[in-house]
């Protein structure tokens, strides 16, 4: 197939490209390779695929309505994989008019080339911040999630109900995926696994936030990736039987569906850090903190309606994931 990779320098949008390539797709990559954290680590991501059979890469902000349309109609993708985004639920506090164009107009965009361009299929990122403030444990897509505590939550949110509107209006088959705390090599800067590991060699304490009693369902990339491919190749459809006198919020008489993607194991952030300590042989100082604003004190993906769609839960160990990680870290820093 050919396929659409929005986001491809970010660190899931390279895994996926690599796995798509692999597996003999066309993929038209597209990134705007901004400064949210180092470029240079985009543009190292851009260089493991920039050589490879069957890639493409354009410089778009997905933003930017007329450069994106050009695209859409220039190379005309079957499916497209919207991972592109500006990520973070602390720095949407600082910024919010760059959640607003990236994660609201940007997605408008994307809907928009879906629609006039005949994709068979938008796949997108959406986020387990989308569950804000439940305790319901495990997270099922079929709870509400009108409560978010982060405007980054919101924005991922809006984008289920913007491709709902999409599918239902158009047809358009989308099927949005809520990524648990992902990590692995090629990690964000900016992401816990990384600012651990990198405080810790460097001999500085570490901030544990609600003195590390949350608990997270830290899901590791290839298991993201492999999630991702299955759900490419499984168009959205509408639900059959579906009761709009009894609403599911993950299904539709449209053709559209939401899955939680993550290792439904959740690992408190203890646990995380003593793996952290055991990969790189150190120990670390622990700087006991509060809980931060938008954030929430434990995630827990239920997984069955991804496992009974594609036939695949992840289940990588959080040590196995980090001893990868670390591992690939001690390479890209030389420490």
């Amino acid at each position: 197939m050919k396929v659409l990779v929005t986001g491809c320098a970010g660190f899931i949008g390279m895994h996926t490209t690599e796995r798509l390539l692999a597996r003999g797709d066309a993929v038209i990559g597209i990134d705007n390779l901004n400064d949210y954290y180092d470029p240079r680590l985009k543009q190292a991501r851009l260089a493991r695929l920039a050589d490879r059979p069957g890639f493409t890469f354009s410089r778009v902000d997905i933003a930017d309505a007329a450069a994106l349309e050009a695209c859409f109609r220039e190379q005309r993708p079957q499916r497209v994989v919207h991972l592109a985004a500006q990520a973070g639920v602390r720095y949407s506090l600082k910024n919010p008019q760059a959640y607003v164009s990236a994660n609201l107009a940007g997605f408008v965009n994307v809907l928009e080339g879906c629609r006039h361009h005949g994709v068979e299929h938008l796949v997108y990122a959406s986020s387990s911040s989308v569950y804000g403030h439940n305790t319901a444990l495990p997270f099922s897509v079929g709870q509400d999630v009108d409560h978010p505590v982060s405007l980054y939550a919101a924005t991922k949110k809006s984008n289920e109900l913007m491709a709902h509107a999409y599918s239902h209006l158009f047809r358009l088959p989308t099927t949005g995926l809520r990524f648990f705390t992902v990590y692995g090599p090629w990690g964000r800067p900016d992401m816990a696994l990384w600012l651990f590991t990198e405080a810790i060699l460097a001999g500085r304490p570490i901030n544990v936030f609600n003195e590390g009693r949350m608990r997270r369902d830290f899901t590791y990339v290839d298991d993201i990736v492999e999630s991702v491919v299955r759900l490419v190749d499984h168009v959205a459809t509408p639900a059959a039987g579906y009761d709009r006198a009894h609403p599911n919020p993950a299904v539709s008489d449209a053709p559209y569906r939401v899955y939680n993607i993550g290792n439904h194991s959740p690992v408190e952030l203890t646990r995380f850090i003593a793996a952290i300590e055991d990969a790189l042989g150190r120990k670390a100082v622990r700087n006991l903190m509060p809980m931060q604003a938008g954030d929430v004190e434990a995630t827990y993906a239920d997984v069955s309606a991804l496992e009974a769609a594609v036939d695949f839960r992840p289940d990588t160990p959080i040590e196995d994931g980090i001893r990868r990680f670390v591992q690939w870290y001690r390479e890209w820093t030389g420490q």
